[in-house]
């Protein structure tokens, strides 16, 4: 299974690296994803647990992994999650025959899962409204040494 995983991640970064035309670039992904064994479950009921989901796609062949995305916060489901199949057959069967099916009262939407690039995932960056962190501006000039710095002294600079 890892070794599909690799050999699609492979051959989609060799295809943008490599300056191959566009045109032959969505043939060598559908390739990669034709390979894939996991696959993104959309839709879920909030209540549908990891062993639920498991049970539902085990039907297709063995299922090596069943993970519900949950809120960090909360700790709720967040309404999707991947299964992982031991083979790219049984991915391909699941995939076709449980997108649109009905699983605990909600029409679930199955895809194969995307690669997630390697590196920085987002969140972070320079803090919400174009600013925050220390003293790097946003609204009212942002956090620590930053903004007025005139508190209290009625607009004038403190001597000392």
């Amino acid at each position: 299974m890892a070794a599909f995983n690799k050999l699609g991640s492979l051959l989609r970064y060799s295809t943008l690296t490599s300056g191959a035309p566009a045109s032959s670039s969505p043939a060598l992904f559908n390739v990669a994803r034709l390979m894939s064994t996991k696959l993104f479950v959309g839709g879920l009921s909030w209540g549908t647990d990891e062993q639920t989901l498991r049970q539902a796609f085990s039907n297709f062949g063995e299922v090596t992994e069943a993970r519900i995305i949950t809120d960090r916060d909360t700790g709720k489901s967040r309404g999707f999650g991947f299964v992982n199949f031991s083979n790219s057959d049984d991915a391909k069967a699941a995939m076709s025959q449980m997108d649109g099916q009905e699983l605990e009262g909600r029409s679930v939407r199955v895809n194969f899962a995307n690669d997630r690039p390697a590196g920085n995932r987002g969140g972070g960056g320079d803090g919400g409204f174009g600013g925050g962190g220390y003293g790097s501006g946003g609204y009212g000039g942002g956090g620590f040494g930053g903004g007025n710095q005139s508190y209290g002294s009625g607009g004038r600079q403190d001597t000392f």
